[in-house]
């Protein structure tokens, strides 16, 4: 029987540095040996395990020793069949599961606030995908909210679509019951690939919302680096069910990832794991007493935004702070991180922070910090109605051209003043979060080229390039 209490691809690296292995082969760096003097002192002790597939330390694309007693230990915590490290991040999940569930002009159903992996996922599938949005939530001010009736009339629609894919949770932490949307699909015998990017420590229970493994979705990709202790880029992906083929999944996450998987990552999916399967009722008691008492003290702080009150569907863990009194999430963020105090993301209206899953930052410190703030705005004015406004967002939508007939098109640069009936070339998209509002292959509109324009003026940022002039077009 595995124990849970160890980590072996961790403890197996360090049994293999005690070693004092002579190597003749990569990587270049030789355990630490050979490297600039400068870094030495931050990076000497991951040096120590940045190994390479030599006897005794398995091969993440044929995993049969130490690797995948490692990824079984994960599969008994998280609940699934099989349990794959990646390394090249969700991104790299999210597109091997595609690859692996569809073929080229299959329809997909796929929820409209998905992550640019997802998308990029689809184009490289050659897929046809029909777009659902959530029920828009008053009390969130967004998308946010899928019931199952959303999926079984796309369904009805599109009865013989290969896989459906979801969001869960979104960014802000809001979940929605993602086990009756799993059966309602499920009941037409279609795969359900989920991103639960932000929900890796979902498998810790209540109060945190459901986990998607659990409720029987067919695929899952985690992000372990988002909201558990490991490092960037290192993330999960769960089977369960005979729906989707294994071997293709297999071949994908070779294609997709690099043949060189690196052993500080994995040994951090590892100890990730670890982390969470010996969480405890009191480490979990001890946290949600620690985080009431940082949103007391973030609310109890004299500036222009309230704090987002929690309830069923929202991680605990994330924060989201309403701008009020003309402010815009944009001010609140520069405000804030002008004493030290960093966000993950802004946007128009609201700011969210995210917590870690123990007593990560000292609240005395915290507090000291916004009684810092200096909240005056520069310019006190109402910042322009579109601040405000909601971008408005089809409840259902397929592509204006499919991305088979965009391989053929040239595409070319115009000026917003004449990017509007076209058809996007390229998805704009904010970072954080990384969920275009604007798809490759949807037709302008005048809202859209106004919002994005408004954004920009407000600081946001967007992976695109020449954004304040304009876009790429078919």
């Amino acid at each position: 029987m595995q124990d849970n209490n160890n980590a072996p691809l961790y403890e197996r690296l360090i049994q293999h540095i005690e070693r004092r292995p002579l190597s003749f082969h990569v990587p270049g760096h030789k355990f630490g040996e050979v490297f600039s003097e400068k870094g030495y002192d931050i990076f000497q002790g991951i040096l120590s395990i940045d190994a390479t597939e030599v006897p005794g330390l398995d091969d993440l694309h044929a995993a049969a020793e130490i690797i995948k007693e490692s990824q079984d230990l994960a599969a008994r915590f998280f609940g699934s069949e099989e349990t794959y490290f990646l390394v090249n991040g969700s991104t790299a999940g999210n597109m091997a599961s595609i690859l692996a569930a569809c073929r080229p002009g299959d329809t997909v159903l796929v929820q409209r606030n998905c992550h640019k992996s997802v998308l990029h996922g689809l184009e490289l599938a050659g897929v046809d995908p029909v777009f659902f949005t959530p029920e828009f939530e008053d009390h969130t001010s967004r998308y946010s909210f899928l019931h199952k009736n959303v999926i079984i009339e796309a369904l009805e629609l599109h009865p013989r679509a290969s896989a459906v894919i979801l969001t869960y949770p979104d960014y802000f932490g809001r979940a929605y019951p993602i086990k009756e949307v799993i059966d309602a699909v499920h009941q037409y015998d279609v795969p359900v690939i989920v991103d639960e990017a932000h929900g890796v420590h979902f498998s810790l229970g209540d109060p945190f919302p459901p986990s998607s493994v659990h409720a029987g979705a067919d695929l899952v990709v985690q992000s372990a680096h988002k909201m558990a202790p490991a490092l960037t880029m290192s993330s999960y992906l769960h089977i369960s069910g005979e729906r989707v083929n294994r071997a293709r999944l297999s071949y994908y996450l070779q294609m997709l990832q690099s043949s060189s998987p690196s052993y500080p990552l994995m040994a951090s999916l590892d100890l990730a794991r670890l982390f969470l399967s010996t969480f405890e009722e009191k480490d979990k008691e001890s946290l949600l007493s620690y985080l009431g008492k940082m949103r007391e003290v973030i609310a109890g702080a004299e500036a222009p935004y309230r704090v987002l009150p929690v309830d069923l569907f929202d991680d605990p863990l994330k924060i989201t702070l309403e701008a009020q009194k003309g402010y815009t999430g944009f001010d609140i963020a520069a405000k804030l991180e002008s004493v030290g105090i960093y966000v993950e993301l802004a946007d128009t209206k609201q700011v969210l922070l995210i917590a870690g899953l123990s007593h990560s930052i000292e609240l005395g410190r915290l507090k000291k910090r916004l009684s810092e703030v200096n909240w005056q705005l520069k310019s006190p004015d109402d910042h322009g109605t579109m601040k405000r406004e909601l971008l408005s967002i089809p409840k259902v939508q397929s592509l204006a051209l499919s991305y088979q007939d965009m391989q053929q098109e040239t595409p070319e640069f115009v000026n917003w003043s004449q990017a509007a009936g076209r058809i996007c070339a390229e998805a704009v998209i904010p970072y954080p979060p990384g969920i275009p509002f604007i798809l490759k292959g949807e037709r302008l509109t005048e809202q859209q080229i106004h919002y994005v324009q408004s954004l920009h003026e407000q600081g946001a940022s967007f992976q695109n390039t020449d954004i304040k002039q304009g876009t790429w077009v078919f």
